[in-house]
């Protein structure tokens, strides 16, 4: 009984984690508002699932996946920063309408899903600072106590796993009940002030790869 506290402490961490309302975020809530709860849930998992494989790094000591991290850090961010510009752009001058009726017409294809999810564990992926936020948690929140066992370290990351998949299930879910009350000149705006958000947090990530721009480093 006593492992299972290490699944709901893994929740707690993926909560803690999935929360703070970042460029990630945006995007989900973005994809809700244009194609429904299950597109935004389904990028959600894109994100969760790649916390949780930072979340296993940091869990499992993998120190050759940390390395190759740390080496790659600089190209990783700018990369990410790209990816970031690039989606925001694409939202910005997307029409809304056309996703509407996709939606009511039910053309919310596998293959559309396949890409929302993804997009956001890629996007996760490329920010190398993940697999420090976790490391720090678990030390700062003593996740695993003073002697940890295989079977904790794989209920704590299969917790933070599902404590992100419920927190963008909520936030999806949320989400979609405001979004049917929204007009459609509300949804292009919303499209419109999303869109240079997300661009400019992009700029943000890539400026903070530099040594002068370190504190605008984006979690």
């Amino acid at each position: 009984m006593y492992d299972i506290l290490y699944l709901f402490k893994g929740m707690l961490v993926g909560l803690m984690v999935s929360i703070p309302l970042g460029p990630m975020g945006v995007l989900i809530i973005q994809k809700t508002l244009h194609k429904g709860a299950l597109s935004g849930f389904i990028a959600g998992m894109g994100a969760a699932s790649a916390d949780l494989f930072y979340a296993a790094v940091a869990a499992f000591g993998l120190g050759f996946v940390i390395n190759i991290v740390q080496a790659h850090e600089l190209l990783l961010q700018i990369i990410g920063g790209i990816f970031l510009i690039v989606i925001g752009l694409k939202i910005y001058f997307d029409n809304p309408i056309r996703q509407i009726r996709q939606r009511r017409q039910g053309r919310v294809s596998k293959t559309g899903l396949l890409g929302d999810y993804l997009s956001l564990f890629f996007l996760t992926v490329s920010n190398p600072i993940t697999v420090v936020v976790f490391m720090a948690v678990f030390a700062g929140m003593s996740v695993f106590g003073e002697s940890s066992s295989l079977l904790g370290e794989v209920l704590v990351v299969a917790g933070v796993l599902l404590g992100g998949g419920v927190w963008w299930y909520t936030l999806s879910t949320l989400v979609n009940i405001f979004r049917k009350k929204f007009r459609l000149r509300v949804l292009i705006t919303i499209n419109r002030v999303s869109g240079m958000v997300i661009t400019v947090l992009g700029a943000l990530v890539i400026l903070s790869a530099f040594a002068p721009f370190k504190n605008l480093v984006i979690q």
